[in-house]
């Protein structure tokens, strides 16, 4: 269902396609071995999503995992296959006009059921934890930290993946018992691996990374890179020329979005309030300057 007014795309609609999930943000289609992802323009806070979307966000959402999965395509396989309407099966062309732009073909993958996560800054949970305890999903870190502060050196904190609210941080013990040790120091490697070398280049573009969360897959026993990669969904960005720790940072996602729900009073339960215009414009523009910013190129 698209709003041609302000020209987002809400839900997909792939008549005799295979649905097999409506996500926060993507539409999940069967393709016979493969998988079609259809990043929708819907947005979500509070684990609540919203009923009007953002212009161009799932554009931007799959253009720019798009150019991460090429970025890191030397550290490991990913489950990118095409984003180009002509290559998808024929059954599929009929569906171009909400195909294009913002859905990818991928290889269907055994998931790894745990989110990974690297921290090279301490904010969001891990700035609560640490406040209560001096950790972050039970690692120790030095006393005296402040909000947003830079980490001795990031962190892979794992979280297990929730059906519906929130994901829940769990230590790395825990996160070996859910997919055992050798899997879980491999992920974690890679993890860490993955984020120093986007935050190498994020600082190059005048942007920080601040954290980001993977979903790793299996195929033939061999860990791939899947879902959405380093996107303003995933991802915390700063702009660099701003930071200051023991303060807010403006960072590149859906904060306006979530500023204005907290300004209303939102009790974070649905059904979620229409965002003004304004509040869609500006999420909408932080959003396609994140892109710009990380790509060098226009949307």
């Amino acid at each position: 269902m698209s709003d041609n007014q302000t020209s987002v795309l809400l839900e997909s609609n792939l008549t005799g396609i295979k649905l097999i999930a409506r996500g926060k943000v993507r539409d999940v289609y069967q393709m016979g071995d493969d998988i079609l992802f259809i990043a929708t323009d819907r947005i979500s806070a509070f684990d609540v999503v919203l009923p009007n979307g953002i212009p161009r966000k799932g554009e931007v959402l799959t253009k720019l995992s798009i150019f991460w999965f090429d970025f890191l395509k030397d550290l490991l396989p990913t489950h990118f296959l095409t984003a180009n309407v002509d290559e998808y099966p024929e059954d599929l062309h009929q569906f171009s006009e909400q195909l294009a732009g913002r859905s990818m073909m991928v290889k269907k993958l055994e998931m790894v059921p745990i989110e990974c996560v690297a921290r090279g800054y301490l904010a969001g949970s891990g700035w609560k934890e640490y406040q209560a305890q001096g950790t972050v999903c039970g690692i120790e870190l030095p006393s005296g930290l402040v909000a947003n502060d830079l980490l001795p050196e990031p962190i892979f904190t794992p979280a297990t993946k929730a059906l519906e609210g929130h994901d829940e941080n769990i230590s790395f013990e825990h996160a070996c018992g859910i997919v055992g040790e050798d899997l879980c120091q491999r992920l974690r490697t890679l993890t860490l691996d993955i984020y120093m070398k986007a935050q190498r280049h994020a600082l190059t573009c005048g942007l920080m990374l601040a954290d980001t969360k993977f979903e790793f897959g299996l195929l033939n026993s061999e860990i791939v890179l899947a879902d959405e990669v380093l996107t303003p969904d995933s991802s915390r960005y700063w702009p660099l020329n701003s930071y200051q720790p023991g303060q807010e940072q403006p960072s590149y996602d859906k904060q306006y979005v979530r500023d204005y729900l907290e300004k209303v009073r939102f009790n974070k339960q649905p059904p979620g309030p229409v965002l003004p215009a304004e509040v869609v414009a500006n999420t909408s523009s932080k959003y396609q300057e994140a892109y710009r910013a990380l790509t060098g190129k226009e949307l």
